[in-house]
């Protein structure tokens, strides 16, 4: 990690099987950031692959996750982040001390189709946006 990746803000999205709530979220995160936070995403038992309904969600959108795969959380994963936003998950999440924790309590995607969808992908965006100018306010002042 360079000087400059150190001085940015970390956050790592969890969720169960990271294949829908952490990959919209982590998708707007990197997004809106354009490069200003380091964003990841896992679940504490990842799927397969990407709900491909909410990949479909999100490029209604103009974000492309299509590329993006499941991954299990890891202890460095958390050890790496200054927040981690957990999905519907927090009571399993691992804590490592030091580390500051948010849950968003948000309806499960699993087994939704795309209208089911998009209520829970604008709720993520409004999220990240708020987000995003409290871990950057001088930066993006638009973002909300």
């Amino acid at each position: 990690m360079t000087d400059t990746d150190a001085a940015k803000p970390s956050v790592l999205f969890v969720c169960e099987r990271n294949a829908g709530r952490s990959q919209m979220a982590a998708g707007y995160l990197a997004q809106l950031a354009r490069g200003t936070v380091e964003v990841r995403s896992a679940g504490l038992r990842p799927a397969r692959r990407a709900n491909p309904d909410v990949v479909a969600a999100m490029a209604e959108d103009g974000v492309d996750i299509s590329a993006e795969q499941p991954k299990a959380l890891t202890k460095e994963d958390l050890e790496r982040a200054h927040l981690v936003v957990t999905l519907g998950s927090r009571e399993e999440c691992p804590v490592v001390p030091g580390r500051r924790y948010e849950d968003w309590d948000l309806e499960d995607t699993a087994g939704k189709d795309l209208a089911a969808l998009r209520p829970v992908r604008d709720e993520i965006k409004g999220r990240v946006q708020q987000l995003l100018t409290e871990l950057l306010p001088a930066r993006h002042p638009d973002a909300s």
